[in-house]
């Protein structure tokens, strides 16, 4: 099942349409899940085109009793681009899950670290360093890593994929492969450039174009795992919420470039963003900031 109906698709994902890892193992856990429903219920052996309307809304039902809207959501997202992809290939007369109604999405704001909470923690490898609990690697290393995430915006995989060729050290600047291959410029600013420099000139095993930036003590590229583990780390060395992600770095620079006055159109490049409104969402938590300022400190509010 997995060779004749998934490989051929896993490939497209990732060679034709440049997916992400992370992105192709949600799809084959959709894909997973979705089989196994329909085994269990029969099915299968009658193929995808047997499929009603009403088959496609019983499995999001139950779907809905195992997974929260936002993965319901992404499961079947999945589910369509591979539908779609046969249905393009002959495979499929039609695709079942084209207009499949789902649960709306509620509206969460992103949840991200203050300025403060930022400076806090990226104070953490300095303090480790100078307490003489950790060496003078780590700590650099560690601090290059939440300077980039945090300078540049930079999504966890753009992080460890980062390559010395990638980067203008005259403008500061870097040339990030994104969602899709798509590139983008990302201004990496002056704490964080420094502290690049800084590390390349004490540590790097290479400096070649092709040489990874972030390392381990043996010269080896650092992985997505290890980023989350050292960002726990020093989150509970700041005593700063342990369940926040890389990811809340990238909502921390969005929103306080936002904070600052930047443009949303501007944000959104930088970001790497497909669509404004994916962008847009800062913008309520930027609202709801000045609504909160405007509380606390006007007579009549």
């Amino acid at each position: 099942m997995l060779a004749d109906w998934w490989a051929p698709f896993a490939d497209h994902l990732a060679m034709e349409r440049r997916c992400s890892a992370y992105t192709v193992r949600n799809y084959r856990q959709a894909f997973e899940d979705f089989h196994r429903w329909l085994a269990a219920a029969g099915l299968w052996s009658k193929g995808l085109d047997a499929l009603g309307a009403r088959d496609v809304r019983d499995f999001v039902i139950e779907a809905q009793r195992r997974f929260d809207r936002r993965t319901l959501h992404n499961h079947v997202s999945g589910l369509r681009t591979f539908c779609k992809f046969w249905r393009q290939r002959g495979r499929l007369l039609r695709n079942p899950f084209a207009g499949v109604p789902l649960p709306k999405l509620e509206k969460r704001l992103p949840r991200f670290l203050t300025e403060e909470q930022m400076k806090l923690l990226l104070g953490g490898p300095s303090r480790l360093l100078e307490s003489g609990s950790a060496d003078p690697f780590s700590t650099g290393r560690d601090r290059l890593a939440l300077e980039l995430l945090y300078g540049g915006g930079l999504r966890v995989s753009e992080l460890v994929a980062l390559n010395y060729g990638a980067v203008d050290f005259g403008d500061g600047i870097a040339r990030v492969r994104g969602k899709g291959g798509k590139e983008r410029l990302c201004p990496l600013g002056r704490m964080a450039l420094a502290t690049l420099v800084k590390f390349r000139d004490e540590f790097a095993r290479g400096k070649g174009p092709e040489d990874p930036i972030l390392i381990t003590a043996a010269g080896r590229r650092l992985t997505v795992r290890a980023v989350q583990l050292l960002l726990k780390r020093y989150l509970a060395l700041a005593g700063l919420p342990h369940d926040f992600t890389p990811h809340k770095l990238r909502h921390a620079y969005a929103t306080h470039l936002l904070n600052a006055g930047a443009d949303l159109r501007l944000v959104q490049e930088l970001l790497g963003h497909a669509q404004l409104a994916t962008t847009q969402i800062y913008t309520h938590v930027s609202v709801a900031r000045l609504k909160d300022v405007y509380d606390k400190a006007h007579p009549r509010a």
